[in-house]
Formats: C-alpha cells, structure tokens, sequence
C-alpha cells in the first residue's frame, strides 16, 4: 500500500503500557532514537503488538514541529535531533527536510516559521512529535 504520509520509520518495539482504552508504546527505531507512540489498546491487539515487535513508525508532515534545540518543561516527549538539509519555501508554508540518525524527516512548518528560526541547510534543529500523532503499522 502506498501512503502520503513522507516521514516513515522502520523500527522495534521495546515497551507496551495499556490501559482501559488507550496505550503506550515504545519503540526504538532503526537508527538508534527511541519515540513513543499513544495509540488505542484495540489497535495494539488488532496489530499483535507486544515487545519485541517489528513495526513501522509513521508521522505526516503537517506533525511535526521544529526547535532549534531541546525543548524542555514540555509534554512533547517524542525529540529528535537532526540537520537541516533543505528546506523548500513558498509564500505561506515551507517543507524542510532533515536527516536523522538512520534516515530522514519532512517537516511542514510556516514560511514565517522558518524565518524565525533562521533554518536554512546545515542547521541543528529538533523535531518535536506529539505520541498522539504517531500512528504504528506492522512492518
């Protein structure tokens, strides 16, 4: 099946939390980083996901928030450090690209975004990534 979601992350489950609805899961992706997804305890049954589970990280674009460092005093738990490697600007938003440990991530952001984060090729930012918006598929 093909998708438009851009940012898709190959990668191994290491903790499940589940609760009456809801669930935590953990996972260490290919390239080292670990994120943390919030999807529904019925997801986790319906998908097999336990530790130990190969599965496949996706995140739309339009999820992703940029820092130019790490953030803290934040609810966001999932940080992932990377570099600028181009960053594609029209009159209102702006697609920038960044490579991360094991591959790479697209982040939708406002044209006056990266403005004021002066964002251009060979910057360090952090891409912050909500656990709610991290959805999981079984690799």
């Amino acid at each position: 099946m093909s998708l438009s979601i851009r940012n898709q992350f190959a990668g191994t489950v290491i903790a499940v939390t589940v609760g009456e609805a809801m669930a935590t899961v953990k996972v260490r992706l290919d390239g080292g980083q670990e994120i943390t997804a919030a999807i529904t305890a019925e997801a986790v049954k319906d998908l097999g996901i336990t530790s130990g589970s190969a599965v496949k990280a996706l995140v739309k674009a339009t999820e992703v928030a940029l820092a130019t460092g790490p953030v803290e005093n934040i609810s966001i738990r999932n940080q992932i450090t990377g570099t600028v490697s181009e960053v594609a600007v029209g009159p209102a938003m702006a697609a920038v690209k960044i490579n991360v440990n094991g591959g790479g991530l697209t982040a939708a952001v406002t044209a006056d975004g990266v403005q004021a984060l002066g964002l251009v090729p060979g910057s360090s930012v952090v891409a912050l990534i909500k656990s709610t918006e991290i959805s999981l598929a079984g690799a």
